[in-house]
C-alpha cells in the first residue's frame, strides 16, 4: 500500500512552479501616464498559454498602450469571481464560465471577446510507459480527474464517451484533489492515471513516477479551450482598450506560430524562471505539434456551439445560450486583419 507523501523531490518542483507563476504574475512594463493599466485575471500560470506571455515579454501590450497586471485567478470559478466583482478588468478562462453565468441571469454577463488555445492543453499521465496506450485500458481503473463543470473534466469525459465508456461506471475518477496539486499527489495516491497540465507532466516524467500516455488535446480534436472576456458595460465603455489588447494577443499568436519552439522558449522564459530551458522546450514543442494556438483570435459559432454540446454531454448545460450574446468577434476580425 503506498502511503500518503509527497516526494520531496517533487515537492520542490511543485514549489519551483508555483514560484515562477507568481513571478509570471507581475506586468513587465513599469506604470507610466501614457498607458492605461488593465488588469488580467488568468485561470493559471501555465507554458499552455505561451502566446500571452510571448506578448507581455516581447513588449506587445505597451507598445499597444496598455499597463498589464497579471494575476493568476487559479481556476475559471475564482477568475469569473474577479471579473464579476471587478476585481479584474478582463479574464481568460474557460468560456463554459461565461455560459455559466449568463444561464443563472446575469444582467452584466461576460462577453468572449477573444480565442487563444483551440485545443485542450492537458495530458493523461500513467505509472508506466504505454507506447500503444488503448483508452479501452482505462475500464476498471482510478483516474484522478479535474473540477466538475470546468474545461478539464468535461473533455475528458468526451473522450471517454467518444470511445463508448461511461465515465460514471467504467472507471472511477477522484475529483476530490485541488487544482494544481493532483500531480504532487499522484506518486503517493492509489489512481492509475492522473490528467495533468504542464509542467506538471512533464515534472512527473522527470522525477520517474508518471509518463505521458495520451493527449487529451489531440483525441478529442478542436475545442475551444480558452477565451478572454470582459463583463458587458466594460467592452460597452472601453472599446478601445479591448482592440488594443486584442490586437497585443494576435502579434502573440503571430510570433509563437512563426518561431520555433527553442526561440518561443526563450522567449518567454522570463515568466517561468525555475523552469529549466531545455524541458520548457520541449513542453512548447509538444503543444506546438498539436496546433494548440489559433491563427487568430475569432471564436467562431461552429466551435461555441461544440462547447455547448460538451456541457450538454456533461449535463453541465440547463439550456442553450444565444452566440450573439456571449460572443463578438468585432475586435478580433480588425485585429486580424
Amino acid at each position: 500500500m503506498r502511503k500518503n507523501f509527497i516526494s520531496r523531490s517533487f515537492l520542490s518542483i511543485l514549489t519551483a512552479a508555483a514560484v515562477a507563476g507568481l513571478a509570471g504574475c507581475q506586468s513587465k512594463g513599469a506604470s507610466g501616464s501614457d498607458l492605461t493599466p488593465v488588469t488580467l485575471s488568468e485561470v493559471a500560470h501555465s507554458i499552455f498559454y505561451a502566446p500571452q506571455y510571448a506578448a507581455i515579454e516581447l513588449g506587445y501590450f505597451e507598445e499597444a498602450g496598455i499597463d498589464l497586471e497579471l494575476v493568476n485567478g487559479a481556476g475559471a470559478d475564482k477568475v469569473m469571481t474577479a471579473l464579476v466583482s471587478g476585481d479584474a478588468d478582463i479574464g481568460f478562462m474557460g468560456s463554459e464560465a461565461s455560459i455559466y453565468t449568463y444561464a443563472n441571469g446575469a444582467k452584466d454577463y461576460a462577453v468572449n471577446f477573444a480565442q487563444l488555445t483551440q485545443r485542450a492543453g492537458n495530458f493523461l499521465v500513467g505509472r508506466q510507459p504505454e507506447e500503444a496506450f488503448d483508452w479501452d485500458s482505462l475500464k476498471g481503473k482510478k483516474v484522478i480527474g479535474g473540477r466538475k463543470g470546468g474545461m478539464p473534466q468535461m473533455v475528458f469525459e468526451y473522450i471517454l464517451k467518444k470511445h463508448g465508456m461511461d465515465p460514471a461506471a467504467d472507471l472511477s475518477i477522484d475529483q476530490s484533489i485541488d487544482f494544481g496539486l493532483t500531480a504532487a499527489a499522484f506518486p503517493s495516491s492509489d489512481a492509475d492515471y492522473t490528467v495533468e497540465f504542464e509542467p506538471f507532466a512533464t515534472a512527473l516524467e522527470t522525477e520517474g513516477t508518471g509518463y505521458v500516455v495520451a493527449s487529451l488535446g489531440e483525441e478529442s480534436g478542436y475545442v475551444p479551450y480558452t477565451a478572454y472576456s470582459a463583463k458587458k458595460s466594460y467592452l460597452e465603455a472601453h472599446p478601445e482598450i479591448i482592440q488594443k489588447f486584442t490586437d497585443a494577443i494576435q502579434k502573440g499568436l503571430d510570433y509563437v506560430n512563426t518561431h520555433s519552439a527553442e526561440e518561443i522558449a526563450k522567449t518567454i522564459q522570463p515568466q517561468f524562471k525555475e523552469t529549466d530551458l531545455g524541458a520548457l522546450t520541449k513542453i512548447v514543442e509538444r503543444y506546438k505539434s498539436q496546433d494548440t494556438w489559433k491563427k487568430d483570435t475569432v471564436f467562431a459559432e461552429e466551435s461555441f456551439q461544440l462547447l455547448q454540446n460538451i456541457l450538454e454531454e456533461s449535463g453541465e448545460l440547463p439550456a442553450r445560450v444565444p452566440y450573439g450574446d456571449l460572443v463578438t468577434t468585432e475586435f478580433s476580425e480588425k485585429a486580424a486583419r
